[in-house]
C-alpha cells in the first residue's frame, strides 16, 4: 500500500532541511574572494553572462568596500540579479569560464559575490532607478515573471506606462513559484519584485489570465505595445497511461504548492518517490521530497548524465541530499494495485550511432508511492488561437520571434520561455525581457515621429 502522508519530521528538521543551502558571504569573505579575481581584460565570465554584466567591474568594486557601486553594475544589466545570483548555474556560465579553472583551481566565486552586492542594496534600501520622463504610450506585459518584470522595468526607465498582467496572485514567475525553496530563501523573490516595481510606472493586475480575463486582441487595441512573457503552463506527459492513477504528480505543481506552504509539516510525502527527467526540476523535486522526510527518491532518465539538463553540480548536489540517480531507462508503465500506485516499470535505453533513442527489452521495476513528471513544460497555445489559427507564427510549439523579441504580428513582442530556442534560464528571460523592451521603445519612438 501507499505510505503518504505529512508529519514526517520534526519541525526542527524541517527548519534544518529548507533553510538557506548556501549561507551568504560575510564582508570579510566577500573582500577575500574579491581578491581573487585577476580583472581581466575581454573577461571571458561578462561573454558568458547572457545580460552581459561586467564582472570584473563589479568584483573590484566590492573589493573597494563600494558594494552600492556593485550593485549598481549587476542591476543596471540584470534587474533580477539577486534571484540569479541564487538560482543561475553559474558553474557552467560565468564561473565556468573563469580563468582560475584553467589553473585547475576553482573559479572566483561570482554568485556568491552578486548575491552580497545585491543583498546588501536590499537591506540598506536604496532605490538605484526611477522612471523616465512620461512618453504618454502605455505597454501591456502579460506575464510578471523575469521575462515580463525585466521588460516592465525597463520599459518604465525610458517613460512608458506599463500594466503588468498575470495569472497568479504574485508575480515572480518561476522565482516565486518554481524553484526549490532551499535555493531562494527569506522572501528574496518577492523582496526584489517590491524593488523593481518601486520605479514607478508600472500598474499590476493579478489574476488575470489570457484567454480567459484579456484577450491579444483587446490588449492590443487598448495598448500602444504588448509583451508576452507567459512561459510555459503545460506539462509534458509520460508517454505513458497515467491517468486516474493517484499518486502521480506534476513536478512544477507540487514545487509550487511547497514553495507557498506556511506549514511544511502538513505537506503529504511518500516513503518511496520516484522523478522522471534530467533537468533542474527534476533535481529539486528530488532534493525537496528527500528533505520532506521521503526514505527512498529515485531520479530515472532516459540518456546519460552526460545528456541531462542539470548541471554537474546539480547532479552531485542531487546525491550528496542522498537521491540516486539512474541513466539510461524510459518509463513502460504504473504498476498498481486496486487502482493504487504501487511502482513503475522501466525499460533499458541505448542510443544508435545517429543518437537516435531505442529500447534494449531489459525491464525492471521500481516501487514508488509517488511519481513526478519532470520531463520539460509546453506552451499552452489557446489564447493565441482565433478562428481555429494561430495568431502568431510558432516553432517547436513555442512562439516564434527575432533576437529583439518581435513577433510575427506587429506591435506584439514576446520572450522567456514561451519563445522558441534559447536556454530555459532565468538570466536569459531577463536578457529576452531587456531586449524587447529596447526594441519596443525604439519602435514606439519611430512611429511616434510619423
Amino acid at each position: 500500500m501507499a505510505d503518504i502522508r505529512p508529519n514526517r519530521l520534526s519541525l526542527d528538521e524541517y527548519a534544518l532541511n529548507f533553510a538557506d543551502s548556501h549561507p551568504p558571504l560575510t564582508p570579510a569573505q566577500a573582500l577575500v574572494e574579491s581578491d581573487r579575481c585577476f580583472f581581466c581584460y575581454d573577461a571571458p565570465c561578462v561573454q558568458a553572462c547572457p545580460t552581459g554584466i561586467d564582472i570584473p567591474s563589479f568584483i573590484r568594486k566590492i573589493g573597494k568596500g563600494d558594494p552600492k557601486g556593485a550593485a549598481k553594475d549587476i542591476l543596471t544589466q540584470n534587474i533580477m540579479g539577486a534571484v540569479c545570483a541564487r538560482v543561475c548555474p553559474t558553474e557552467v556560465l560565468c564561473e565556468g569560464s573563469c580563468v582560475r579553472t584553467a589553473q585547475e583551481e576553482r573559479p572566483v566565486r561570482i554568485g556568491a559575490l552578486q548575491r552580497y552586492a545585491t543583498d546588501w542594496l536590499f537591506d540598506a534600501g536604496v532605490q538605484l532607478f526611477k522612471a523616465g520622463p512620461a512618453s504618454g504610450k502605455h505597454i501591456a506585459v502579460v506575464g510578471g515573471g523575469p521575462a515580463g518584470l525585466a521588460c516592465a522595468h525597463r520599459l518604465a526607465t525610458l517613460g512608458h506606462k506599463v500594466t503588468v498582467f498575470d495569472a497568479r496572485p504574485k508575480l515572480g514567475g518561476l522565482n516565486e513559484y518554481g524553484v526549490a525553496a532551499y535555493k531562494v530563501t527569506g522572501g528574496i523573490a518577492q523582496h526584489e519584485v517590491d524593488y523593481l516595481l518601486a520605479v514607478g510606472n508600472i500598474e499590476v493586475q493579478t489574476g488575470k489570465v489570457l484567454g480567459r480575463d484579456i484577450a491579444l486582441a483587446q490588449l492590443r487595441r487598448d495598448h500602444d505595445a504588448v509583451f508576452l512573457g507567459i512561459g510555459l503552463a503545460g506539462v509534458n506527459g509520460l508517454g505513458i497511461e497515467d491517468g486516474g492513477v493517484a499518486g502521480v504528480h506534476d513536478a512544477i505543481k507540487y514545487i509550487e504548492t511547497l514553495r507557498q506552504a506556511k506549514d511544511l509539516s502538513a505537506l503529504p510525502v511518500g516513503r518511496r518517490i520516484v522523478v522522471i527527467g534530467g533537468g533542474m526540476t527534476a533535481i529539486d523535486i528530488a532534493c525537496q521530497t528527500k528533505r520532506l522526510g521521503a526514505e527512498d527518491v529515485t531520479i530515472v532518465y532516459r540518456r546519460g548524465a552526460e545528456q541531462m539538463g542539470a548541471s554537474n553540480k546539480e547532479q552531485d548536489w542531487a546525491q550528496v541530499n542522498g537521491v540516486r540517480i539512474r541513466h539510461w531507462s524510459k518509463p513502460l508503465r504504473l504498476v498498481t494495485a486496486n487502482a493504487v500506485l504501487t511502482g513503475i516499470e522501466f525499460e533499458y535505453t541505448k542510443a544508435d550511432a545517429s543518437g537516435r533513442l531505442a529500447g534494449t527489452g531489459e525491464k525492471f521495476t521500481l516501487d514508488a508511492d509517488m511519481v513526478f513528471k519532470a520531463i520539460g513544460q509546453a506552451l499552452v497555445p489557446d489564447p493565441l488561437v482565433a478562428g481555429g489559427k494561430q495568431v502568431l507564427d510558432m516553432r517547436d510549439g513555442r512562439i516564434e520571434a527575432r533576437d529583439d523579441g518581435q513577433t510575427s504580428l506587429p506591435g506584439v513582442w514576446a520572450g522567456g520561455d514561451c519563445v522558441a530556442g534559447g536556454p530555459d534560464l532565468t538570466v536569459a528571460a531577463v536578457e529576452d525581457g531587456k531586449r524587447a523592451a529596447a526594441s519596443i521603445d525604439n519602435w514606439l519612438r519611430a512611429v511616434k515621429k510619423k
